[in-house]
């Protein structure tokens, strides 16, 4: 007989405004202790030093967490020029110094070389395995760290501002998987100067935006009440981008049992909905989804089932 589940069944996500000097997975272990949730995920890591938004699903949305870490990305970077560190952010050591600080224009005039499809070499304190053992433990142990580069998609920075001479801001639009560390180093170079992440915050995760994060202190503040739950929203929200079909009362009867459905006829049933063979969709049981699934030989075969 499985063993139950400790906490209680909360299902959807929660956008967390991550404080600065908590790492990805104690913030989430707060607020599923917050909300007494069975489960908890996130849907993309953000530094300790990082703050901004930090998607936690709960209960059956961690089936859904893939579509916010594939998703594009949005940050706001301050990057001070003069010193590179260890672990290109400001918690690193200092391994090098430059006395020069580029100005506005020159900033401006490399930008859109770091745009586009580019190779980006991560930074070796990160969580990257390297036969088989993290990049960032190996690094503190003084262990040579070879990663190499990878491909990565930027799709605009835009400069800021100058609030002094050695720190620039810039907004960062990319892809899953682009280090920003890595990006403030490689500009500082590709400027004549060393550079780090001297503060991050990230403003979109996916379908997320900064506008609807809740601080952890607010959450603290609502304790254990109706409001708290309220703060937490629907898995769909995660799913704003894929096709919803509507199945049938029998179509979702068979599929919450892992059992397919006719394409054609859930298909007909919604003509403005566009899906094209092997895409992921969401089918719902009325207003409810309640699969992942995709179109294969004629039919909609669940990939995975939401049991909600």
């Amino acid at each position: 007989m499985p063993r139950k589940r400790k906490g209680d069944p909360v299902h959807g996500w929660l956008i967390l405004d991550k404080p600065k000097g908590m790492s990805s997975s104690q913030a989430v272990g707060k607020v599923r202790w917050l909300l007494n949730a069975q489960k908890a995920g996130h849907g993309g890591t953000l530094d300790p030093l990082a703050t901004g938004v930090l998607p936690i699903a709960l209960g059956e949305a961690t089936k859904t967490v893939s579509f916010v870490m594939d998703g594009a990305k949005a940050y706001r970077c301050w990057i001070r020029f003069g010193e590179a560190r260890t672990t290109c952010d400001a918690e690193g050591d200092v391994t090098e110094t430059s006395t020069v600080h580029p100005t506005r224009s020159e900033i401006e005039a490399v930008l859109p070389e770091f745009t586009g499809e580019i190779e980006q070499v991560p930074p070796v304190f990160s969580a990257i395995k390297v036969d088989g053992r993290r990049a960032y433990k190996l690094a503190r142990a003084d262990q040579e760290v070879d990663l190499k580069p990878r491909p990565v998609r930027i799709d605009k920075i835009t400069l800021v501002e100058m609030p002094e001479p050695d720190l620039c801001v810039i907004d960062v639009e990319c892809g899953k998987g682009t280090y920003i560390r890595s990006l403030a180093r490689d500009l500082a170079v590709r400027l004549g100067s060393v550079g780090y992440v001297a503060d991050l915050r990230r403003t979109k995760a996916g379908s997320f935006v900064e506008n609807q994060a809740i601080s952890l202190d607010s959450l603290e503040a609502l304790g254990h009440s109706a409001r708290l739950e309220e703060a937490v929203l629907p898995i769909l929200t995660a799913l704003d981008d894929i096709p919803a079909l509507a199945l049938s009362e029998a179509e979702a009867g068979k599929m919450r049992h892992g059992m397919p459905a006719p394409a054609l006829s859930v298909l007909n049933r919604t003509p403005d909905v566009k899906v094209s063979p092997g895409e992921t969709v969401v089918v719902l049981d009325g207003n409810k989804p309640l699969a992942l699934a995709r179109i294969d030989g004629g039919e909609i075969r669940p990939v995975r089932v939401l049991n909600l």
